[in-house]
């Protein structure tokens, strides 16, 4: 039995160079990460030459500038990534090597020329490791209640506040970080670039997590660090429209993780029922389980296509905020739902952590919660109907 979503279904939203790049990014996952995955899902990281590695096969930064050392191309670049790294079984991977999808947007946006060709290359050439720094103890989704506040020196500027749920922010060399340069809600928002080594920034902790296990999570303390003028990006109080941007990307990314961690758990449940018997027959004979199946490729199609769809307006700068917002959390919800599923038709199996089900039906629980809650997403979408 074939599944039906992992032929060419989708094909036609790809050209050539497409195809050329899902085979690099198959082969980085199948020699580099499927491995190793389940000992670094135990460790709950994996090695920074792994960064290194990425970086030499061309799979580090799809997507992004190749004048700056990225893998240049399309939005659809990074969805081929996201699908087939998936496929090492450790979205915890996946995301902590593209930490920087989310981190250096706002530097290609923002910066000027002097502070792209200062920030971007070492990061896309996996000599160091970004990260994103928004969320609060006091302040998620509405980030309208940031309070870590940048406070002007002369020529530099004091940091002090604290930032919570930072990937890849344990062993981040530079932060891309929002602080409050104004008291007003949206326009005092302003993003600088944080070396991690800075004197007053301290990991508080480490934070563990039901999944994506093998990407560290920090909460982070600054305390009165210090930065130039020169860190800032753009003026005072542009962070947040940039920030805007950020999110329509990160949360494309999401969906796209949500797809491919669906079709991944189908076509292993998929295979398996073909192998197990019962009653002296395989479980596929079953008619509840061919129906099961049937209704997890059904899901999952109709999720890949609303995502290849919103991809593609965004990549004709056509895509909306709520259309966006409501391709992640179907690309979520179709997660979540087909993983459950799938490890159901593992039986025990499917609860043991030597299977990829097993991880990614853990890892599927954070993306109706990262990048913007599922009720965010709706609200995003219910004011449109005003």
């Amino acid at each position: 039995m074939s599944a039906p979503i992992t032929g060419d279904a989708f094909s036609a939203c790809l050209d050539d160079s497409h195809h050329a790049f899902r085979e690099v990014c198959a082969r980085f996952a199948r020699e580099e990460i499927a491995p190793h995955a389940q000992a670094w899902e135990e460790a709950e990281t994996f090695p920074r030459e792994l960064y290194l590695k990425a970086a030499e096969a061309g799979v580090l930064g799809p997507g992004l500038p190749e004048e700056y050392g990225g893998g240049g191309g399309d939005l659809f670049h990074m969805v081929v990534s996201t699908e087939e790294l998936l496929r090492g079984g450790s979205t915890g991977v996946v995301v902590g090597l593209g930490s920087l999808e989310i981190a250096l947007p706002p530097i290609m946006v923002l910066g000027t020329e002097e502070q792209r060709q200062r920030y971007l290359p070492p990061v896309l050439a996996g000599e160091k490791i970004s990260a994103l720094a928004i969320t609060e103890p006091g302040a998620g989704s509405d980030v309208s209640g940031v309070t870590t506040r940048a406070t002007r020196e002369g020529d530099h500027y004091r940091l002090t506040g604290t930032k919570i749920f930072v990937t890849s922010g344990v062993r981040a060399d530079q932060l891309t970080l929002l602080a409050r340069t104004s008291d007003d809600p949206h326009g005092g928002l302003t993003f600088f670039v944080v070396p991690g080594d800075s004197e007053g920034l301290t990991v508080s902790r480490a934070i563990k997590k039901t999944g994506w296990r093998a990407s560290d999570t920090a909460e982070l303390s600054l305390d009165g660090v210090r930065v130039p003028v020169s860190a800032r990006l753009g003026e005072e109080g542009t962070g947040f429209l940039c920030l805007m941007q950020t999110f329509l990307r990160e949360r494309m990314y999401l969906a796209a993780i949500g797809t491919a961690t669906a079709e991944v758990c189908y076509e292993d449940a998929a295979t398996y029922v073909k192998q197990r018997e019962t009653f002296g027959r395989p479980i596929v004979k079953h008619q509840v389980v061919r129906h099961r199946l049937a209704d997890m490729a059904g899901r999952v199609l109709a999720a890949k296509a609303l995502v290849y769809h919103t991809v593609g307006r965004a990549l004709r700068d056509e895509a909306t905020p709520p259309e966006v917002a409501l391709t992640k959390n179907q690309a979520a919800d179709c997660a979540e739902w087909v993983c459950r599923e799938a490890v159901q038709l593992l039986g025990g199996m499917g609860y043991c952590r030597e299977t990829r089900a097993e991880v990614l039906s853990r890892d599927a629980r954070l993306l109706n919660i990262g990048g913007g809650t599922r009720e965010i997403m709706n609200e995003i979408a219910g004011r449109a109907f005003l």
